[in-house]
């Protein structure tokens, strides 16, 4: 049983994205800087362990320079804007005098450590959640991910998935164009020069990605839909509508403490219940065929409850004890950082040991697996 749970495979891409978006939502309940670089190493490591070859995983070291960028610019609006939101005053600059009708806006003028921490906090918090986001794009394989929606989602979820394979395919362009001119000796120009050099060859190459992409849905016949009675469509419609006003009156009823309890989690189940129930009948309008379903395993249960986990953890713990997860910008001092959560964001390292090694690089030279949509 052991040898055959770490034989090399790639896991279920929804697993992977479940074990991120736990971490994530971990991340958004705090402002802890020890917690946050804490979520971002063990998302580095596991991305490190667990990541392919493939061209999705070459585009994770740009989520991180984006994270980067994310703080920087929140940390330099705070001294444009304004950051004298407390008593200790770091910087005076001079304020830039604005009309009447900008009151409330400040440009400049002085800046306080409280504010600028707030802004450092809320960045980092911000670029954890994006890096995130980052390790399921790198880990998870789109064209898997696409295989196992449900049929009513296949169209909105054609869009998301080739939204998030872009950036991963621009970065492999990047590489290999940077690759091609060393290999024809043009690497004597400086960076900047050689940015024309490089932008056209790669958009050049988005473009034609973009024809042989379309080229491959037109011949395995996507667009078409099964022919559907104008009743039935109306009714699936309704459905999906009664379902999501449902939805939105009990997520809003649950977070609003104020609202009957009625309104809460009995709309939200009718709600889920009138959804679901709409898009079993949307699904019959879309007939596909699949080669070698994704199944669950136990690896997947494993990593997708490590993930689950981190943000049980961090949910309890923001309720029981808010402090030590969002310092105090009011007293200036170290941020505390207590067991309870530090090992809950700890335990998202278990993938990089309890899931099965990625298959070797010639295991991808195989086409992928075909869907057929008629």
């Amino acid at each position: 049983m052991r040898a055959t749970y770490f034989l090399p495979r790639d896991l279920h891409p929804a697993a992977w994205w479940l074990w991120a978006l736990g971490l994530a939502v971990a991340a958004s309940r705090t402002t802890n800087p020890w917690l946050l670089l804490t979520v971002v190493a063990v998302v580095c490591y596991v991305v490190v362990a667990r990541r392919t070859e493939a061209p999705w995983a070459l585009a994770f070291r740009m989520y991180l320079v984006l994270g980067a960028v994310i703080v920087a610019v929140r940390v330099f609006f705070r001294f444009v804007f304004g950051g004298a939101e407390g008593s200790t005053i770091i910087l005076r600059l001079p304020e830039v005098p604005l009309p009447e009708w900008a009151a409330g806006i400040r440009l400049f003028g002085d800046v306080s450590a409280e504010s600028v921490l707030g802004g450092l906090y809320d960045g980092l918090r911000l670029a954890t959640m994006v890096i995130c986001l980052g390790a399921a794009n790198a880990l998870a394989n789109p064209k898997r991910l696409l295989k196992a929606l449900p049929p009513a989602l296949y169209e909105m979820g054609t869009a998301v998935v080739v939204a998030l394979s872009v950036f991963p395919q621009l970065a492999e362009s990047v590489l290999r164009v940077r690759r091609a001119r060393k290999l024809r000796g043009g690497v004597s120009r400086k960076r900047f020069q050689a940015i024309h050099t490089i932008m056209i060859p790669v958009l050049e190459d988005a473009l034609d990605r973009s024809l042989r992409l379309a080229s491959s849905m037109d011949s395995r016949g996507y667009g078409r839909s099964a022919l559907v009675d104008a009743r039935q469509r109306i009714a699936t419609g309704t459905l999906m509508i009664v379902g999501l006003i449902g939805l939105c009156v009990g997520v809003y009823a649950t977070l609003d403490g104020s609202t009957p309890r009625f309104l809460a989690a009995p709309m939200l189940a009718l709600g889920t219940a009138v959804g679901l129930v709409g898009f079993h009948f949307a699904g019959r309008r879309v007939r596909r065929t699949r080669y070698r379903p994704d199944r669950w395993h136990a690896p997947e249960f494993v990593v997708a409850a490590c993930g689950i986990g981190v943000a049980v953890v961090l949910f309890t713990t923001s309720s029981v004890d808010p402090t030590n997860l969002n310092p105090s910008l009011i007293t200036l001092s170290w941020p505390l950082l207590s067991w309870p959560p530090l090992l809950g964001v700890v335990l998202g390292v278990a993938p990089a040991f309890l899931s099965p090694p990625p298959e070797p690089p010639h295991a991808h030279a195989a086409p992928d697996t075909v869907e057929v949509t008629a």
